[in-house]
């Protein structure tokens, strides 16, 4: 069914057809990350990636962008699920993760399903363990997401990276 054909059952449907279009629009942006390096060449670009991936989830979860030596995308991957306001990061999941890709530099990303954008402590002190352990395998941490509804806030751009 196409994106077109979901849209005009819409009506009929509410909710489910909903569900439905925004499944599709995930699919084709997931499909043009595999095609084009390209596609995510900006922060405003990779901010409004996340906020359609992860804005509407009622859990934690923390993914990584994993990119190339010229910063082009190799894959992105949900790492971590965790509960309603918590979830557990394991440094060395990530190096696996980064070394299994091959992955240059990351741009780190997890939500707060509380809605509240602002990051906490444990957020800043995770950022620079992760910033540590990468550096140890010369692989840069670009940047660190955090999506809260249709916030979204940057480290690298608060300066806290």
């Amino acid at each position: 069914m196409s994106i077109f054909s979901l849209i005009s059952l819409k009506a009929g449907y509410g909710a489910e057809i909903e569900d439905g279009v925004i499944q599709k629009a995930l699919d084709i942006l997931a499909s043009r990350i595999r095609k084009a390096e390209s596609f995510l060449n900006s922060p405003g670009a990779v901010r409004d990636f996340l906020r359609i991936k992860m804005a509407g989830l009622e859990h934690e979860v923390f993914s990584i962008v994993f990119l190339n030596a010229q910063h082009g995308v190799i894959t992105v991957e949900e790492l971590f699920r965790g509960t309603l306001a918590q979830t557990s990061v394991y440094p060395r999941e990530v190096v696996k993760r980064v070394l299994h890709h091959n992955a240059a530099a990351v741009i780190l990303a997890h939500n707060h399903p509380s809605g509240l954008a602002e990051p906490s402590q444990a957020d800043k002190r995770l950022t620079e363990a992760l910033r540590k352990s990468l550096d140890l395998i010369d692989a840069r941490v670009l940047d660190h997401f955090i999506v809260a509804g249709t916030e979204c806030i940057s480290f690298a751009e608060h300066g806290l990276l």
